[in-house]
């Protein structure tokens, strides 16, 4: 169901290519990953699960729409200048980390967390690549969020063994 196709095409690709932040030529999902960091620290930095819950869903809904209808718009299955969908999937990778702050520098996990997840999203081992093939915006963001989730789970085994 297209339910953004009475929006304009200028705004629908601005948004799911977070406006300039798509275009750029080397390593867009690079770029969406980062500007997702900033996405997770401004809005899902030390809420409650509710809000994290809430928050995360829709971003992903509307990440999803978008995604699927600039895909259309573009004529390209998961073109890669769409790079909302690192964007929304990155403050899963984050989800409860603040239990590690008071014994590991924020930042140290920041960057440890997009490490994993660039490595989760370019690699997509564990069967994360079978997810591509939904269709649509569920497949081009699905994907991303595997990567997410592994992500979480990796950083939650690995920081008390590697920096605690």
């Amino acid at each position: 169901m297209r339910i953004l196709w009475p929006l304009p095409t200028s705004f629908v690709v601005n948004v799911a290519t977070l406006w300039v932040g798509g275009r750029v030529r080397f390593m867009p999902g690079t770029l969406g990953a980062f500007l997702g960091i900033i996405w997770y620290t401004v809005g899902f930095w030390n809420v409650t699960f509710f809000q994290f819950f809430l928050s995360f869903l829709i971003s992903v809904v509307i990440g999803t729409l978008f995604c699927g209808e600039a895909a259309i718009r573009l004529n390209q299955r998961d073109p890669s200048c769409v790079i909302l969908d690192e964007f929304c999937a990155m403050p899963l990778c984050y989800y409860g980390i603040e239990r590690f702050t008071g014994q590991v520098a924020l930042w140290k996990i920041l960057l440890y967390g997009f490490l994993l997840f660039r490595f989760f999203d370019i690699i997509k081992p564990l069967g994360i690549r079978s997810l591509e093939k939904m269709k649509g915006g569920a497949g081009i963001m699905m994907d991303d969020l595997a990567a997410a989730l592994a992500t979480c789970l990796f950083l939650h085994i690995t920081v008390p063994i590697l920096f605690i």
